[in-house]
């Protein structure tokens, strides 16, 4: 019998809606697997289990509300305001922040009757500096980042879903290295209100589950999308997309992309080879340069109050921001969208594009959170991304499998992906 821990979302909802489950046997299911391993995963900056589960006691006695998150614990990135519980964002210069009101996205988890079950450890401003969180398939390895917490806590069944958000790589990245499910969303979709911003034209939020059909849940606490992805009614023609970048992703990568499509072929998907508009070339450069001056602008009071703070590749950042001339900085802002303009031929002809979710496996800790190569791109031109576990490198870790949507139609992609998961499962 599946533990209530690690049972999917949807299941979850289900076993909770027909009276199979209690919200408080769920919460101890995920309260005693984070006290079983959190000294080795590290995934949680803040919780507080008695109010956790007095929150749930609450839902039980009220009772089934029909409300698309109800009883479910939702992990809360750290970046991520919230009125009851410290706001970090992984930075030394906020270990006394105490926001008084929640981000949008936390309210919406609540009038969803989710319940926030602590707060996830995230780099240092969303960036590059990690945090404590380790690799649950292998602590000596990375989780991801910047949303290492998140991915983490959702991959050792700590909780069934989980908040991130991606400014260059950070919902797919950690979703591949962590062998799970992440969504980032097609920009500006789900609101981003009491998020801490990075980047304001590339930040947006995403969310981390164990199958793809969970997502679903989220959104429709968010933005009031259905609770469950539409049925795909037809095989999908999917585009087997070797992106600008394909030579740098190793070999287990790109194994993994071209087994992909072997595999859903043989499913009866219509598979064709997609090269990107020549508009694609360089465009990871152009993301750095977006995100680099923005930056240098959303993260001023850090710069000035609080350098002392911060760590090195976060100053760097802002003062490569600093030092970059505005024109180039338009003019990149231009490349992505003349980008996205030039892919909605390329949707005219596939549903979704196949293409690597990261480089490789998970890199050791001492290495770093891993290169967002592969994501920069589809950040900066706005596209819905899916990673989709289920193959493992040669050392054993996961190696995801990226899916990119057309823009603006996030519920077509999930529609999509709902038929590719299982069999690529």
């Amino acid at each position: 019998m599946t533990a209530a821990n690690e049972l999917s979302a949807q299941a979850a909802r289900r076993a909770i809606a027909e009276g199979g489950l209690r919200v408080r046997d769920l919460v101890e299911a995920c309260l005693a697997r984070i006290d079983a391993r959190e000294d080795t995963v590290q995934a949680w900056t803040w919780r507080d289990p008695a109010r956790l589960r007095a929150a749930a006691d609450a839902l039980d006695a009220r009772g089934e509300s029909g409300r698309p998150l109800f009883g479910l614990p939702v992990g809360i990135k750290d970046i991520i305001d919230t009125a009851d519980a410290p706001t970090g964002h992984g930075c030394a210069a906020y270990e006394a922040n105490r926001p008084t009101i929640d981000a949008a996205c936390v309210s919406l988890v609540r009038q969803a009757d989710g319940l926030m079950a602590g707060k996830t450890v995230t780099t240092e401003l969303a960036y590059f500096s990690p945090g404590k969180t380790r690799n649950p398939r292998a602590p000596a390895h990375t989780p991801g980042g910047s949303s290492s917490g998140s991915a983490a806590a959702v991959a050792d069944a700590m909780v069934p879903l989980a908040y991130g958000t991606q400014t260059g790589g950070s919902v797919i990245r950690p979703a591949s290295f962590c062998g799970i499910v992440g969504y980032k969303a097609t920009h500006e979709s789900l609101p981003t209100t009491g998020v801490k911003a990075l980047a304001r034209s590339l930040d947006t939020l995403g969310v981390f589950a164990r199958e793809v059909d969970d997502v679903a849940l989220m959104r429709a606490a968010l933005i009031g999308a259905p609770p469950t992805p539409a049925p795909c009614d037809r095989p999908p023609t999917v585009g087997l997309c070797r992106t600008p970048e394909w030579e740098q992703a190793d070999a287990a990568s790109q194994q993994a992309v071209e087994s992909a499509a072997r595999t859903l072929a043989a499913a009866g998907a219509r598979l064709q080879d997609v090269t990107l508009p020549e508009r694609f070339v360089g465009l990871t450069n152009e993301q750095k340069i977006v995100m680099a001056f923005e930056a240098a602008r959303d993260l001023a009071f850090e710069y000035e109050c609080r350098r002392k703070d911060l760590q090195g590749p976060t100053i760097e950042l802002i003062e490569q921001g600093l030092r970059t001339d505005h024109a180039d900085y338009v003019a990149a802002i231009a490349a992505g969208r003349q980008a996205r303009q030039a892919l909605e031929q390329e949707f005219a002809e596939v549903d979704v594009l196949l293409c690597p979710s990261a480089v490789g496996e998970a890199p050791a800790i001492e290495a770093g959170t891993g290169d967002p190569l592969f994501n920069r791109s589809w950040t900066l031109v706005g596209n819905p991304c899916v990673n989709l576990p289920g193959h493992v490198g040669p050392n054993g870790l996961p190696v995801g499998v990226q899916a990119v949507g057309p823009y603006g139609d996030d519920d077509k992609l999930l529609a999509v992906c709902s038929w590719l998961a299982p069999r690529l499962a």
